[in-house]
């Protein structure tokens, strides 16, 4: 049929190349949104492309500026899925109506205080904010017993926070909702002319601790541990405030599935696996973080979580909606 292997390959390189075209068009594809970071999460994201064959394409950014984005997109946004680091940005998002209510099959598997109480969005995994203390030069009986402590003369210089940070923020807004706007401004304006010391993020102010540039921080309870994980004699360690104090905030990081959503069968299908063992295993003894389901290893790093919610402040997190009223007093005060 062919006189050589010239008309062979003329012939057969554009079908090959048909195929090709056909096998890309058809592929599924899956856009996020995600306030977590990229090193966190990218090994689930291609574990979940590997299994699923769905191409996940991730936008990465800080929490509350994909949420202002959420909302200038509107259903022109060609995201389907807001993976967001707090509880926060995802209640701003859902109060403009922006996402579908999940389907039962999804928020039975999570208890329902790791879930919006009207279905619009379901935890990944929880975690909590904690104080992070230089050992050298902090002794336990001198650790301040309440978040509104670290206003007091004898830490001035001498503590460190993130309020660009969306977890800072969710925990800011957290504060507005128990104490009130007129206490949480008064806080917010005694920290600043006691000196606190403003970092980006919450590694940064975990790094300084070591280094000697402040003596206590206001993190999640994670980063530290990351840190151990790598040297058991890093010099810093971590504990709660009293009881129920606001600073031991116990937030989530959670997952909305958009209306303006492309593929919404693959959206489950990330979910889904975000729920699944496997996923939740991940986030627990790699990201150090709390699984949201049953049947999952504990880490021995990690308080219990019963021990962890009777430390928490008894908070809704469906109430931390208001971000923008957040993110306005922080400008207000001249934190931002």
């Amino acid at each position: 049929m062919f006189t050589n292997r010239t008309h062979l390959f003329n012939y057969v390189l554009p079908i090959l190349i048909l195929f090709t075209l056909i096998g890309t068009v058809h592929a599924e594809t899956l856009t996020v949104y995600s306030g977590r970071s990229k090193s966190l999460v990218e090994p689930i994201i291609k574990q979940f492309e590997k299994e699923t064959g769905i191409q996940v394409k991730v936008s990465y950014a800080n929490t509350t500026q994909l949420a202002a984005t959420l909302l200038t997109e509107g259903d022109k946004s060609p995201a389907a899925l807001f993976w967001a680091q707090d509880a926060g940005a995802l209640g701003a998002v859902s109060k403009k109506a922006m996402f579908d209510k999940l389907p039962e099959s999804v928020l039975s598997k999570v208890p329902s205080i790791f879930r919006d109480a009207d279905g619009f969005w379901v935890a990944t995994s929880g975690r909590a904010r904690v104080l992070a203390y230089s050992p050298e030069r902090v002794k336990m009986e001198e650790l301040p017993q309440s978040v509104f402590d670290l206003t007091q003369p004898m830490w001035k210089g001498r503590v460190g926070w993130a309020p660009t940070n969306a977890s800072f923020q969710a925990f800011v807004t957290a504060l507005r909702v128990q104490v009130g706007e007129e206490k949480t401004e008064e806080w917010l304006r005694g920290m600043k002319a006691n000196g606190v010391k403003k970092y980006a993020k919450n590694t940064p102010i975990i790094e300084a601790l070591a280094a000697g540039e402040i003596d206590l921080g206001l993190p999640n309870h994670y980063y530290l541990l990351r840190f151990k994980k790598g040297n058991a004699k890093f010099p810093a360690a971590q504990t709660f405030f009293k009881a129920s104090d606001p600073g031991n905030l116990v937030n989530v990081a959670g997952i909305g599935l958009l209306k303006s959503r492309k593929n919404k069968d693959a959206a489950l299908k990330f979910i889904d696996f975000l729920l699944s063992a496997k996923a939740q295993q991940y986030f627990t003894s790699d990201v150090f973080e709390y699984p949201v389901i049953e049947g999952v290893i504990p880490n021995a790093n990690l308080v219990p979580l019963s021990e962890l919610l009777q430390l928490a402040p008894t908070f809704n997190l469906n109430e931390m909606d208001d971000l923008d009223g957040t993110v306005n007093l922080l400008r207000r005060v001249e934190i931002l």
